[in-house]
């Protein structure tokens, strides 16, 4: 982990930083109930990144049923399901795993959705990445596996973890250390027992 880099990191915050620029420029119109219902079997006017950075369950919705975009990464190489990992969206995480999206896509450090929801202890979505078979085998950039990430005793990577609460923070990222440090051990078992 001491070659962890957080380059990575940059290209994610610049992604969501281009959505909510876009959102601030998007407007909405009301129009009659029958214009409404239209609307919904429309395509989103949000992209499916930035749907799920922003949380929005309709138009994520709408593109896990027409299979569009769930394996897309956006022009920093990170997918949605990478999103939902690192900002803790759960329920959209589960709907992109459930929904067909790539278990093992690799974002641009060459991490898989499980390296990043095993390191933000994201219990639920690793369990669901497990169940569906996600790669525990996979080396990102920095020649780590997902269970790798959580092996280093946490006052080791405490410092990844507050450069990333410095970075994201502002954007949403909010990182409970108690958890962190209790949970982490908590990922790893989760993940031995799959290799096991």
């Amino acid at each position: 982990m001491k070659n962890f880099k957080l380059n990575y990191l940059q290209p994610l915050f610049k992604s969501v930083l281009v959505g909510l620029i876009f959102l601030s420029f998007s407007c909405t119109g009301q129009g009659s109930n029958t214009r409404q219902k239209e609307v919904k079997s429309e395509k989103p006017s949000l992209g499916i990144h930035e749907a799920t950075f922003m949380g929005n369950v309709t138009a994520l919705k709408w593109y896990i049923d027409n299979k569009e975009g769930l394996d897309d990464k956006d022009q920093y190489g990170s997918t949605p399901l990478t999103i939902a990992c690192t900002f803790g969206k759960t329920d959209l995480a589960l709907m992109l795993i459930n929904g067909g999206a790539n278990i093992n896509a690799l974002s641009a450090d060459g991490s898989t959705p499980l390296h990043t929801a095993a390191f933000f202890c994201r219990l639920e979505v690793v369990k669901a990445l497990l169940d569906a078979g996600a790669d525990t085998q996979v080396n990102n950039s920095y020649g780590s596996t997902a269970l790798a990430s959580v092996l280093a005793p946490f006052n080791q990577v405490k410092p990844i973890y507050d450069q990333l609460s410095t970075s994201l923070g502002p954007m949403g990222l909010k990182l409970d250390y108690e958890f962190l440090e209790k949970n982490r051990p908590v990922v790893a078992q989760m993940i031995q027992e799959k290799l096991n």
